[in-house]
């Protein structure tokens, strides 16, 4: 299914609850991938993963939404080797920022423990953090 009209606007119904409830670059960026992947590959779960690999370059995933980053590129070891690869992502969290940088998104996400926690654990818990707000949107 297209993500975007054919004036090029995205289909807000289409998209990723997530994706939904960020701004509308991020929308349009997402949607706009998807759909050239999916004319490329036809293939839905190749035209997805591309989609988040392109958000991903200038979002970063924040509780239940996308917001742009201050310094666009990669955001974990998988998107930085690119292509298909078998490195972990980081689910959205931007990886690559500093420890000052996710001390502050885990602050705004409430994480316990946060001022002991390693840069590794700040993503972990920032991933898990997000799970569960975006679940938690979803509910309404």
């Amino acid at each position: 299914m297209p993500k975007t009209t054919k004036q090029g606007k995205p289909i807000k119904d289409e998209l990723p609850s997530p994706v939904q409830r960020s701004d509308a670059h991020a929308q349009a960026t997402f949607a706009k991938t998807y759909d050239s992947a999916m004319e490329s590959y036809d293939d839905e779960g190749r035209a997805n993963a591309t989609a988040y690999a392109s958000l991903k370059h200038s979002y970063e995933k924040v509780g239940d939404h996308w917001e742009r980053k201050d310094e666009p590129g990669p955001s974990d070891e998988r998107a930085e080797e690119g292509g298909l690869n078998d490195k972990e992502s980081a689910g959205g969290v931007d990886a690559k920022a500093t420890k000052v940088h996710l001390l502050g998104i885990a602050r705004r996400l409430n994480v316990k423990g946060r001022s002991s926690m390693t840069k590794a654990e700040l993503v972990d818990a920032i991933d898990k953090a997000n799970v569960k707000a975006t679940a938690k949107a979803r509910e309404g």
